[in-house]
C-alpha cells in the first residue's frame, strides 16, 4: 500500500469514529432529556396525589370533628380511592401512614365529640396528617435525587 492510500483508510475510519461518536453523544443526550422528563412527570404525579389525600383527608376530619356519623358518604369514599391511587405510586411507608389517617378519621365519626368553642388541651391536639406528611417528604426529596 502506498501512503496515499493509508492516509485515505485513516482518514475514513477518523471520519467514521467521528460519525460513531457524534451520534452516540446524541443518543446519550436524548436519553437523559427523556429520562429527565419522565421522573419530572413521576414526581408531579406523586405531588398530586399527596395533595389530593390532604385535601380530602382533611375536609373529612372536620367532618368528623362535627357529625356523630357518616351523612355524606362521598367525603369517606373519595378519601379511598385516593388511598387507591397512592397504593399505585407511594412507598409503602406513606400508605400506612395514610391507612392510619383514615382510621383515624373513622374513629373520630363515631368517638366522643370535642368542643370547637373551648381550646382543646395539647393532648387532644389532633395533628392527624403529621405522619403521613413527613412521608409525602421523605418520598418526594428521595425521588427528586
Amino acid at each position: 500500500m502506498t501512503s496515499a492510500y493509508i492516509s485515505a483508510v485513516v482518514a475514513q475510519c477518523g471520519s467514521i469514529i467521528g460519525a460513531l461518536v457524534s451520534i452516540a453523544t446524541t443518543w446519550l443526550t436524548q436519553h437523559h432529556q427523556d429520562e429527565s422528563r419522565r421522573r419530572a412527570k413521576e414526581y408531579t404525579r406523586r405531588e398530586r396525589i399527596f395533595i389530593e389525600f390532604i385535601d380530602l383527608s382533611s375536609k373529612a376530619f372536620v367532618d368528623a370533628l362535627l357529625e356523630t356519623s357518616i351523612k355524606d358518604p362521598v367525603k369517606v369514599v373519595s378519601l379511598y380511592a385516593t388511598i387507591g391511587k397512592l397504593r399505585l405510586f407511594a412507598s409503602e411507608q406513606t400508605v400506612e401512614a395514610a391507612d392510619k389517617v383514615m382510621s383515624r378519621i373513622l374513629e373520630t365519626y363515631y368517638g366522643p365529640k370535642i368542643d370547637l368553642q373551648i381550646r382543646p388541651t395539647p393532648s387532644h391536639t389532633p395533628d392527624i396528617l403529621r405522619e403521613f406528611s413527613e412521608r409525602c417528604r421523605t418520598e418526594l426529596r428521595a425521588y427528586d435525587h
